[in-house]
């Protein structure tokens, strides 16, 4: 064997330092161009008034009563969408069933059906003239224009965060741990609560997260269920888009950087999860086997 075969590895592709640099310099210029540069901008031009206009802005009747809707419809759908999602992954990986990938690909759907095209098809199922729009208004039930529908749609575009984050983890685990504890006479409730809910808990939290993060940033769907009504029905991303189209531009901007604050503080609890799950990924098999083991629940 060569010197050279000993003292070197094979070259990678794009091992040369010219083309890595480039590679480099070209991903920190678009992360400059369209990450960086968009949130200074929104930061710069909330407080181009100074601090009093932008608490002002904030404290405007209005402004508070979408972050108030907003708030309220992930306090809704948030905890909603996780019941589903764990159900969903449960279900799929745990169960043997016809119809497992129906599900699974049905679940995907809101991945790739566009907002609008969501909301307009709650208006058709929902609205006063959609299929159960005159047995809602028959018994005064009001779901379009209202606080139910910027739910409905919410819970829409949201659905799959979740479960998307539990369902290869699930998989990847296997039901060697469950069934273990279902032999031992554990009931489903316990084996859910000591088996597996620790084994998850943290892609859980990270789907809970993203799923929050999408929920009060969501502005397709909600904008046609909800009627954008000032000071009634419209959330903080239309109560934006409102106060731009008054040419109010400080205004928006100070209402959209707390939209741009929550994008930060996901992203920074985004980082702590996955540094959470990574390292109890990375434990010793050892130290988790009793915290899992069937013997406890025994």
């Amino acid at each position: 064997m060569s010197q050279i075969t000993k003292g070197r590895r094979p070259p990678r592709v794009g091992d040369a330092p010219l083309f890595r640099y480039a590679l480099i310099t070209i991903v920190m210029v678009m992360v400059a161009l369209f990450i960086i540069a968009p949130l200074a901008v929104i930061g710069i031009e909330a407080f181009s008034r100074g601090l009093p206009y932008f608490l002002e802005t904030i404290a405007d009747p209005d402004t508070r009563h979408a972050i108030g809707l907003t708030v309220l419809t992930a306090l809704i759908a948030v905890p909603i969408n996780t019941i589903f999602g764990v159900a969903a992954a449960w279900a799929i990986t745990k169960h043997d069933f016809r119809g497992k990938r129906i599900l699974t690909i049905l679940i995907e759907i809101p991945f790739s059906v566009s907002p609008i095209v969501a909301g307009v098809s709650y208006l058709f199922v929902y609205g006063l003239q959609g299929l159960f729009g005159p047995a809602l208004d028959s018994v005064e039930l009001k779901i379009m224009f209202a606080l139910p529908g910027i739910v409905l749609a919410s819970m829409f575009v949201t659905a799959p965060f979740v479960a998307r984050e539990l369902i290869p983890l699930m998989q990847a685990q296997g039901r060697d741990l469950e069934e273990a504890a279902t032999s031992l006479g554990a009931s489903g409730w316990r084996t859910f609560v000591s088996i597996t809910l620790p084994n998850i808990k943290w892609a859980l939290l990270y789907g809970v997260v993203l799923c929050n993060a999408r929920v009060m940033g969501e502005f397709g769907a909600v904008s046609v269920v909800s009627g954008n009504i000032r000071g009634q029905t419209n959330t903080l991303p239309l109560h934006i888009e409102l106060l731009y189209h008054d040419y109010n531009a400080v205004g928006a901007f100070a209402a959209a950087s707390i939209l741009a604050t929550l994008a930060l503080v996901t992203l920074v609890a985004k980082v702590l999860l996955e540094r959470q799950g990574a390292g109890r990924r990375n434990r010793p098999q050892t130290l988790a086997a009793p915290q899992n083991s069937p013997e406890v629940l025994s």
